[in-house]
């Protein structure tokens, strides 16, 4: 068929693209068979303007019917988004990612600067590279971090900088801030942070070393992944701060602790191991 224009969660339109579909159920692990029938199927029920959510449900509705595993592995972006209300569960998320990049990090540090103490999400170190980063969660998917962010958070960061810099050891050391949203940065927020040298982390920013690519390459998926959990499962979770699947597939004792039967609690464990154990090189 001709060309098809989708309708955004954010109220736009753009032509399909099923290389998209394709590239993002590869990444979830799907064989090429799986891939080609579920292209199939989805481009029978295209029609100019259907939603982008409609088609990623029907993706992920037909994905699950093949692998819990491979599902979990591409609602990646909806599990993001369910680590809300509040903004904690994913700077523990961000600040775990970056551990597994090689940084050494911390949670929730209040950070003396050169005028004002701030109150800093996680604060990064590797190597001569010291960061303050500031995680900005969104619920709704058609939200943007706007220029004001950066322009907020590099100003906190030149005041802590310019105390980091007087610190013993800190002398030839570089310094740096970084944002990190769930969700994107609207264009003028790309061009301040390469303008001004404030590193920024979407979902598909920078290109190729997004939030997506990152997770995939350490394997760090959240219990929201899980298709085996109810909404108010996943909340109990994160309440608990058990946020990574990677801590259910090594600790089995977590959820003997939920008081689910071992019925229920085995699926739980299987799907959290599977997804944590992923290896896009030999799962295929």
């Amino acid at each position: 068929m001709g060309s098809v224009n989708v309708t955004k969660a954010s109220g736009g339109t753009e032509p399909y693209d099923e290389s998209k579909l394709r590239q993002s159920l590869a990444g979830a692990g799907a064989d090429q068979e799986i891939i080609d029938r579920i292209a199939d199927t989805v481009d029978q029920m295209l029609y100019d303007g259907i939603s982008t959510q409609k088609l990623y449900r029907e993706a992920f509705r037909l994905l699950k019917q093949h692998s819990n595993r491979f599902a979990g592995r591409y609602k990646l972006k909806e599990a993001l988004f369910e680590l809300g209300p509040t903004g904690y569960p994913f700077e523990k998320f961000t600040a775990e990612l970056l551990k597994r990049l090689g940084y050494t990090t911390e949670v929730g540090q209040i950070i003396e600067g050169n005028c004002v103490s701030h109150e800093v999400d996680v604060v990064a170190e590797k190597g001569d590279d010291f960061f303050i980063v500031e995680c900005k969660f969104h619920n709704r998917k058609d939200h943007k971090c706007n220029v004001q962010v950066p322009l907020y958070i590099q100003s906190r960061f030149e005041d802590v900088k310019r105390k980091w810099s007087r610190k013993p050891g800190h002398k030839g050391k570089n310094h740096h801030g970084w944002v990190v949203t769930n969700t994107r940065f609207t264009n003028d927020a790309q061009q301040y942070g390469k303008c001004i040298g404030l590193n920024l982390l979407s979902w598909d920013y920078p290109e190729n070393k997004g939030l997506k690519d990152l997770i995939s390459r350490v394997n760090l998926h959240p219990v929201t992944c899980l298709s085996t959990l109810s909404s108010d499962e996943k909340k109990k979770f994160l309440e608990q701060d058990i946020i990574f699947c990677q801590q259910l597939a090594e600790d089995k004792s977590v959820l003997d602790e939920m008081g689910w039967d071992s019925r229920k609690s085995g699926n739980i464990y299987r799907e959290a191991k599977a997804i944590a154990t992923f290896n896009n090189k030999t799962d295929k």
